[in-house]
């Protein structure tokens, strides 16, 4: 009697997608981005980008600091990019503090498929895992209008997801976020096929 096997294929959604972290710095939005960049594209077979302020800064607006002037055209730009890559097809994971309500709602107004995911951490924790001394030189003056010290940072009010990262491992939040986009079908699930000899 034959014997079959069982292959899994991923069928693609072609449309992209905008998932849009926030929280404050130190929060774990950099390392979320990047388990769900390889979750979806080892899983789902989807072509997905990270952006981060950093890259933003490094390759086009480098003259950029923290102010909050700054921030706000680092995240236009960020928008724009957005919608540029999702429109045509390829989800893109936007790691970005973006400590402001109205920057948000824009980026939501503007990018089509999108999810705001708000990462929630106690300001004490993020401080407590801040490796590059950010919070620190904040303190001392070194970096003005930083966001969590001498620029508050604007909770969302109704994000489409919360992970909380003082309580759930960083592969527990990204499990969240793939659900989330299964029920938003931004991705479907692989599907089984038989196969012969």
């Amino acid at each position: 009697m034959p014997q079959h096997r069982i292959i899994q294929r991923s069928i693609r959604v072609n449309k992209g997608f905008t998932v849009w972290l926030t929280g404050l710095p130190g929060a774990g939005k950099a390392t979320i981005a990047h388990l769900l960049k390889n979750r979806l594209s080892e899983n789902y077979q989807i072509n997905v980008e990270v952006l981060t302020s950093e890259l933003i800064r490094a390759n086009l607006c480098s003259n950029l600091k923290h102010a909050r002037h700054d921030r706000k055209i680092n995240i236009h730009c960020a928008i724009f990019i957005c919608k540029l890559l999702s429109r045509n097809g390829i989800a893109v994971i936007s790691s970005l503090a973006s400590p402001h309500r109205t920057s948000r709602e824009k980026a939501r107004r503007e990018t089509g498929n999108f999810i705001e995911v708000y990462v929630k951490c106690p300001l004490e924790l993020c401080v407590a895992r801040d490796v590059e001394g950010i919070y620190q030189r904040a303190l001392n003056g070194n970096i003005l209008h930083f966001m969590g010290e001498s620029d508050p940072y604007e909770e969302p009010l109704n994000p489409d997801l919360v992970v909380e990262t003082d309580k759930e491992t960083a592969e527990e939040s990204t499990g969240k976020i793939l659900k989330k986009l299964l029920e938003l079908q931004y991705i479907v699930k692989q599907i089984e096929f038989p196969k012969g000899e």
